[in-house]
């Protein structure tokens, strides 16, 4: 009886899975808004020449966003008097970054096609464009999602942690229908970018009741992020600071994986990924060949862009990707 429970839930997955499949295409917008791609492109990149700290600030918007409720674009709307929204949940907030971008590229797009262009598909394409800029590898969007309308700080809860440990964060991208594989691949985002100090000083000066300094972090890498992330007189660390995540935050290489076997990661969750022999390998491989974490990368884009996607008739197009249409 529980294998023919089993079975049938797997049909039912792959069901849905291919109703997904089905309902996202590459070129979605061909006949609708040919331009639509072009001008999202474009937004992206007048940002990036401008500050190229954009960049992974759009990936990791994507990403929060996918992680709640799914790819919807609700992490883009705005908290009201009755409601607190996602952007301002615990792991968002002050650390958000690249929303303008969205909101010119939707502004753009409403003058040129009227409420065809969603501000999900927007924040997917904008995405695969921040990669590209960065180094990484082009892939096909396949777009055709819909607007959330609901945005609750509260859910923010389902975005991994940087305390993580393996097993948490195995659960939470498997809550995501994503697979430890895809888990080590997507945490090799990690290597552009900036984090604030706030995100990772416990394991300089408040790791647990027996040590103060993470005996997993390498010595001198903590000594110079101590000097980067300085605690005032009264013990606490300015939450504004940031470090760079990696020796090249600007550049999607795989050196986020070699660091991470120098204990040179800043995130108890990155460090965590050797914490089994079966991720260990997957880092070792990744670390010895940035071509294969490209390629790789962007196909674990391809299905996180897919989580829980609203379309068809679920959802809206939003007029404003800060405000839910009345």
């Amino acid at each position: 009886m529980k294998m023919k429970l089993a079975l049938a839930m797997i049909v039912v997955a792959c069901f849905l899975s291919s109703r997904i499949q089905a309902a996202l295409q590459v070129g979605f917008y061909l006949n609708t808004c040919p331009f639509a791609e072009a001008i999202i492109r474009k937004e992206v990149f007048k940002s990036f020449l401008r500050d190229n700290g954009i960049a992974p600030g759009i990936v990791r918007l994507h990403f929060h966003d996918c992680f709640v409720r799914g790819c919807d674009a609700s992490i883009l709307i705005d908290s009201t008097s009755t409601n607190q929204a996602e952007k301002d949940g615990p792991p968002n907030g002050i650390t958000l970054r690249g929303l303008e971008v969205i909101d010119n590229a939707k502004a753009r797009l409403e003058a040129a096609c009227k409420g065809v262009v969603s501000c999900a598909d927007i924040l997917s394409f904008a995405a695969r464009d921040s990669v590209l800029f960065t180094g990484g590898q082009y892939w096909n969007v396949p777009a055709g999602r819909r607007d959330g309308r609901i945005s609750r700080a509260s859910e923010t809860i389902e975005i991994p942690a940087p305390s993580f440990d393996l097993d948490q964060l195995t659960q939470s991208f498997a809550n995501k229908g994503l697979t430890q594989d895809e888990m080590v691949i997507l945490s090799g985002a990690h290597t552009i970018g900036r984090s604030r100090c706030s995100s990772f000083t416990n394991r300089l000066y408040n790791f647990s009741t027996t040590t103060m300094q993470d005996p997993n972090l390498n010595p001198s890498f903590a000594e110079s992020l101590k000097q980067q992330c300085p605690r005032n007189s009264q013990g606490n660390v300015d939450q504004n600071l940031a470090v760079f995540m990696n020796q090249s935050p600007f550049l999607m290489e795989s050196s986020y994986y070699s660091n991470l076997f120098q204990h040179g990661s800043l995130f108890t969750s990155d460090q965590a990924l050797l914490d089994s022999q079966e991720t260990a390998q997957d880092a070792a491989d990744y670390a010895s060949n940035g071509f294969a974490w490209r390629r790789d990368f962007a196909q674990a884009m391809i299905k996180m862009s897919q989580i829980q996607v609203l379309t068809g008739d679920q959802g809206e197009i939003r007029a404003n990707c800060r405000v839910i249409n009345p």
